[in-house]
């Protein structure tokens, strides 16, 4: 089985915020493809760096778990790309891990 983490961020380049509609949108796409997800709501800081600027992003984070990996990587590459155009952002972070579940 396989967990995955989507990092989403709360504030467009323009420093605009994404509205709680997009949220829920996502929420709810989620929910139908996985059929379960934990939301983490409280808002996280994301910092990289590119030469010598650092970056700040607040993101929030969406989690499922998948026991179908390919069906589960094909939607997620597709949400990636459609995430990354919509919200303008050059990446969307998504971390796949491996689990056990008791």
């Amino acid at each position: 089985m396989k967990e995955y983490d989507i990092f989403i961020p709360l504030f467009l380049n323009d420093g605009s915020p994404i509205g709680l509609r997009v949220l829920r949108v996502l929420q709810d796409r989620l929910l139908k493809q996985f059929g379960g997800l934990t939301f983490f709501p409280q808002p996280n800081e994301g910092l990289w760096r590119m030469g010598d600027v650092t970056y700040h992003d607040q993101i929030v984070i969406f989690r499922v778990l998948a026991s179908k990996v390919r069906v589960a990587r094909r939607f997620l590459a597709a949400l990636k790309e459609e995430l990354k155009r919509d919200l303008d952002q050059e990446e969307i972070l998504i971390i796949e891990r491996d689990i056990e579940t008791l």
